[in-house]
């Protein structure tokens, strides 16, 4: 069996809810920004950021700094406070021991997912990264997958398996790129969808079901 696997990031790998609290507090303290300014942030932010929210923070608060250096500002919080739990980056480094190809896909913009895989150690475990912010195009589309699969030196035609948190865009894209399915439990199902192959409450334990596949 092909020894080919792609990983979503957030909620996957990464946990981006405790770092967007954390990054989106720092950045208003260090800014001290008003407490409306915080809750904005907090409502806008809380699927997805990329710089032009940030054009429109200033001007819906009147701000004197320029946007761009806000959002970096935000990037490096991010960055500062993404987390990757040692179990994980044990289990990814287990997989590449036995000569699996590791990939990531994930939604976002460009800049922030990669700040984020390399503040967390994992740019250093895999092999080849797509972000959503690279073609202006977001899961499941199939060109996303095929970009990661580029990066990875390998072909969707190869097989392997996506791992992912998000029902429509880690699985359902999976399954329309012709990999095996593996989704972490926890958002709601949609009706009509087809099923993952395995069904985890951790990606640790998706990392477990890989290894056994193909030991």
């Amino acid at each position: 069996m092909s020894r080919i696997v792609f990983f979503d990031l957030d909620g996957t790998l990464a946990d981006r809810q405790a770092a967007f609290a954390d990054a989106v507090t720092g950045l208003c303290r260090a800014r001290a920004l008003p407490p409306h300014a915080e809750q904005w942030l907090r409502t806008e932010l809380a699927d997805r950021a990329n710089a032009a929210d940030f054009a429109r923070l200033r001007e819906a608060f009147d701000l004197e700094m320029p946007a761009a250096e806000l959002w970096q500002e935000y990037v490096d919080c991010m960055a500062a406070a993404a987390t990757c739990r040692p179990d994980v980056l044990e289990g990814l480094a287990r997989l590449r021991a036995a000569a699996w190809t590791i990939g990531v896909v994930t939604n976002g913009a460009s800049d922030i997912q990669r700040a984020k895989l390399a503040a967390t150690g994992l740019a250093d475990l895999v092999d080849g990264v797509a972000v959503s912010g690279d073609l202006e195009i977001r899961k499941p589309d199939l060109r996303l997958f095929e970009l990661v699969a580029s990066r990875c030196g390998v072909s969707l035609a190869d097989g392997g398996w996506m791992v992912g948190d998000n029902p429509a865009g880690d699985i359902g894209g999976g399954h329309q790129a012709g990999l095996r399915t593996i989704w972490l439990r926890g958002r709601p199902w949609p009706e009509g969808l087809l099923a993952a192959h395995h069904v985890v409450d951790d990606v640790t334990d998706a990392i477990t079901i890989l290894l056994t596949e193909t030991e």
